[in-house]
């Protein structure tokens, strides 16, 4: 499978292409669940977070911020027993600190939609490239805003993740021109 077809690999998968990935996302709560997705899709397929997403949306209280922020060690230490999820204790104990800097970021910017979309002014950056090999891997948005929520005390933020991140939620807009 080449990147260009990756929508194509399952029927979850373009369902995500076609109804969600790259509408404009406004929603705390959803923003707060796709950047999970994204930290747990480091290093894996973005099919299989896909498959388990209902399994975290379980294990992570169908992502409310404040009931995310305060899980116990003893709550992430269940998860790692659940085969359902990926059971990386980083990647479930950054679910939890992320939450808590979401809490944080909301407190001092209003919320987490108006923090993200304040770096582009409320409106998508739209790249409409001709080939997925035209799309880049991070950009310098990207990377601003990785360094601004490692500041913030978020983890699992790199400019790679970041960037998926900002396609997901539509801010960065790659659909190819053909489609």
């Amino acid at each position: 499978m080449t990147k260009a077809d990756w929508m194509y690999d399952s029927p979850e998968l373009l369902a995500y292409y076609q109804t969600e990935w790259g509408k404009p996302e406004h929603d705390d709560q959803r923003l707060f669940e796709l950047l999970c997705m994204e930290l747990y899709q480091a290093g894996l397929s973005w099919r299989t977070v896909l498959n388990k997403r209902a399994a975290f949306r379980t294990a992570f209280k169908d992502y409310e911020i404040a009931k995310v922020a305060q899980m116990t060690p003893t709550e992430i230490e269940q998860l790692l027993t659940n085969p359902a999820i990926i059971r990386n204790r980083a990647k479930l104990n950054a679910t939890v600190n992320n939450a808590q800097a979401v809490l944080a970021l909301q407190k001092s910017a209003g919320s987490f939609d108006q923090y993200l979309w304040g770096f582009v002014d409320g409106q998508p950056i739209v790249n409409r490239p001709r080939t997925w090999a035209d799309v880049p891997a991070k950009s310098e948005l990207s990377i601003q805003i990785s360094k601004d929520l490692k500041r913030r005390g978020f983890q699992f933020v790199g400019p790679v993740v970041i960037y998926s991140f900002l396609q997901g939620a539509g801010v960065i807009d790659d659909h190819l021109m053909s489609q």
